[in-house]
């Protein structure tokens, strides 16, 4: 059985359910106090989130897990950058199970090799020890329970995903996570000029935009998704935005953090 074993659990995340459980009932209380409950009864299949460390961006990607989750979906495409390796293109995770502190998620082994097949992809292991798929994990256990698809991608052209995320829409029961963060270790007044490029480009649905200064690590994936966003007329909706200076307090270095939903 090949299991895609946990590698940043206890650093990005807790190792343990219970805690995790704990950190998502407290972003729960605080969206039913601060946010129009309206929102929460969104439906979407294709979100954007970060993949910080929870105590940072967890809020943050909390909410679109919430919004993902009204869809009934039955398996999940997160699509990452590759941080720790370098990678030409896209790799497909091969793997049987994906372990989480809740439990093994199921990976589609069928649309995997599908997509491998389909659109020419590649499966490279070392790219897969990788937190920007890894964090979204217990997201998708604790809340959809679907089968997931992990692809990371290294050196590649955003086009090349476009056909990918449009494959997996086509399916009413299949979803999209794109995987990314933002400006990283400027002070806040530069981080939020540069975020709000990259907000801007996905409020707009402008892939250009993204090209006048957006600095996330996952641009290749917003643009990508920006780009199948359009092709099937869907209309984006951001959900959250803030900082890490929201956690540490530390305004002189920060990271930003978006989530934005596809409806």
């Amino acid at each position: 059985m090949k299991v895609r074993e946990a590698a940043v659990a206890g650093q990005f995340y807790p190792s343990s359910a219970e805690t995790i459980d704990e950190m998502f009932s407290y972003y729960n209380e605080l969206l039913e106090k601060h946010i129009d409950k309206t929102l929460l009864e969104t439906k979407s299949r294709a979100v954007i989130v970060p993949h910080a460390g929870y105590v940072y961006s967890g809020f943050t990607a909390n909410i679109a897990y919430r919004i993902l989750a009204n869809s009934g979906l039955k398996r999940v495409v997160v699509i990452g950058p590759s941080h720790r390796v370098y990678l030409s293109g896209s790799s497909a995770g091969n793997f049987e199970y994906f372990e989480t502190p809740f439990g093994d998620l199921k990976c589609d082994s069928a649309l995997v090799n599908e997509l491998m097949q389909k659109f020419n992809l590649k499966f490279f292991p070392d790219a897969h020890h990788e937190h920007s798929t890894e964090v979204q994990m217990p997201f998708i256990k604790k809340y959809l329970n679907a089968e997931v698809i992990e692809v990371v991608y290294g050196d590649e052209n955003p086009a090349n995903l476009v056909p990918i995320i449009e494959f997996a829409l086509n399916d009413d029961l299949t979803g999209v996570v794109i995987s990314t963060d933002l400006s990283h270790f400027y002070d806040i007044e530069k981080a939020k000029q540069l975020d709000n490029i990259c907000i801007d480009a996905v409020t707009k649905l402008d892939p250009d935009e993204l090209h006048k200064g957006c600095e996330a690590c996952g641009k290749i994936g917003i643009e990508a998704m920006l780009m199948a966003a359009k092709n099937l007329n869907l209309k984006p909706l951001v959900l959250d935005y803030r900082t890490s200076a929201d956690a540490s307090g530390d305004r002189s270095q920060v990271v930003g953090y978006l989530s934005a939903a596809f409806l």
